[in-house]
């Protein structure tokens, strides 16, 4: 048979976990205060180690990934050229309208004059949009570049408002804009009413635009995923420096100045939104400081994705029991973390299963206990523990001569008296009476011959652990190990001599029995 080792390089699978290891792991917890919450609590937190291989990853773990990520992301991008992207595209509409110009108007004179309003646009990108949608084109070439990017700004725009419509705003007409305007009138309608106190009519605003809003199912939801976009936008501005948070706000005003209501009922959304509380929910500044640039739909991405990982963060922090894992979603940490961190938080999710389908926990309505098993087996680890640290002395085995009744058999044998248990060797019966009478049958037994198997001498004892609880115990770090030991020594007792009396008495001021 042939053997081949090599170096690890983390692809190998190795032998997962089981119950003892997690136990394990627990037990300086359990025994430092005994809350089983609190243990359960900083295994996850912290992650434990497999003793078969590598740490496996706790909670703060993947706090420490997320924020990496984050961190990552603010370091890579620089907010600010997405306005540079839009004045790019807008440059590329002024030289495209300039060449069709030069080449389509032959008279210097109305050359000259077709000219000059390109030549009278102001430098920043609201005002070239302001200005160029009340420009009459020359070039269909320039007046269709301009009017995709039009388009696409009011879809980005939008979209914050508008999360459901997404494939309705990819071909925007001015009847959409109008059903979109019919719809933020109604949806404001229903915020009023419950500014007011009272209670919209949902499922008719459902019946009429539930189309745009998949999976909200009452106004709660459909607010939430509201401020949640309002949120994006507002983080976006704020995320900006002043200067071009400015001409964003003026750029999205000058978007819609040719439908002043559609711009009205967007501004009286926001309103309400705001004075629900709802956009500061989700309203962050972020620090960007990197170079790469990024389009206006990525830079909304980019919000979109920075504001779910504040989500999971706040899902991973929130985690305080075994059943709170389930309320982490490992769609959000596999999206933003990857793989392998969902699938430590899926291990995570079976540590207390496996406790539990060991016999070491049991659930007593919503919390969860230690077994007597899992005692048992606590005191067996501190046993295990103290003798570990032992140095090698001389043999422990004490040679003793007595033998007596009610304790386990021997290999010996005696001559049966009155009293002895009737545990019969057969064999040196018989022996005798042969012996005795000779050969032949039947075989005659007297009381002379019986012989009975010997058994060792069982005594009991009481043992009394006296545990000293004093503040300097504690102070000096002594209590625990104190503890480990009282365990020890009950596991032990309780394990190799049951017919024993055990007693633990704690005392410090008082005395008591535990």
């Amino acid at each position: 048979m042939l053997f081949r080792y090599s170096r690890w390089d983390g692809s190998q699978q190795l032998a997962d976990l089981d119950a003892d290891d997690l136990l394990a792991a627990m037990s300086d917890d359990l025994m430092s205060d005994g809350d089983l919450w609190n243990a359960l609590r900083r295994m996850f937190q912290r992650g434990l180690q497999n003793p078969q291989g590598p740490q496996v990853p706790g909670l703060q773990n993947l706090l420490d990934r997320l924020r990496k990520r984050r961190q990552e992301q603010l370091d890579r991008y620089d907010l600010g050229s997405a306005l540079e992207d839009i004045k790019k595209k807008l440059d590329e509409v002024v030289r495209t309208e300039r060449a069709g110009i030069e080449d389509q108007v032959k008279d210097p004179g109305d050359r000259a004059k077709k000219l000059e309003p390109l030549d009278q646009l102001p430098p920043d990108p609201a005002g070239r949009i302001k200005q160029l949608q009340d420009y009459n084109f020359t070039d269909p070439e320039a007046e269709r570049l301009f009017q995709e990017l039009m388009k696409s700004l009011q879809q980005q725009m939008l979209q914050p408002f508008m999360q459901g419509m997404k494939q309705s705003l990819q071909n925007m007409s001015a009847d959409d804009l109008k059903r979109m305007r019919e719809m933020m009138r109604d949806l404001n309608q229903m915020l009023r009413q419950r500014a007011e106190g009272d209670e919209p009519d949902f499922d008719a605003f459902k019946a009429k635009w539930g189309q745009n809003f998949p999976g909200v199912e009452s106004l709660d939801e459909l607010l939430e995923q509201l401020g949640r976009q309002a949120g994006q936008l507002q983080s976006l501005l704020d995320s900006m420096s002043p200067g071009q948070r400015r001409q964003l706000h003026e750029m999205m005003s000058s978007l819609f100045m040719k439908d002043e209501r559609l711009e009205a009922e967007m501004a009286q959304l926001a309103m309400h939104l705001d004075q629900l509380g709802l956009t500061e929910e989700f309203r962050r500044r972020y620090d960007f400081r990197g170079d790469d640039d990024v389009t206006m739909r990525e830079a909304m991405k980019l919000m979109d994705e920075l504001q779910q990982m504040e989500e999971l963060e706040r899902q991973l922090r929130r985690v305080q029991s075994p059943d709170d894992l389930d309320k982490v979603d490992p769609v959000d940490v596999q999206k933003l973390l990857g793989d392998e961190s969902a699938q430590d938080l899926e291990r995570l999710k079976e540590l207390a299963k496996k406790l539990e389908e060991a016999g070491y926990l049991e659930r007593k309505g919503d919390r969860l206990e230690l077994t007597a098993r899992a005692i048992r087996k606590l005191g067996d680890k501190a046993l295990k523990d103290i003798f570990a640290h032992l140095k090698r002395d001389r043999f422990g085995r004490h040679a003793v001569e007595r033998r007596g009744a009610g304790g386990d058999p021997t290999d010996e044998a005696k001559r049966y008296e009155f009293g002895d248990p009737f545990l019969l060797d057969l064999k040196k019966t018989l022996m005798n009476a042969v012996e005795r009478n000779g050969a032949g049958t039947p075989v005659r037994l007297s009381p002379d011959d019986f012989e009975v198997i010997r058994t060792e001498l069982s005594t009991q004892a009481s043992t009394v652990v006296m545990l000293d609880m004093s503040r300097s115990m504690i102070n000096n770090g002594y209590f625990l190990p104190a503890k480990k030991v009282a365990l020890a020594l009950t596991a032990l007792i309780r394990g190799q001599f049951p017919r024993d009396s055990l007693y633990i008495l704690g005392f410090s001021l008082y005395a008591r029995q535990f």
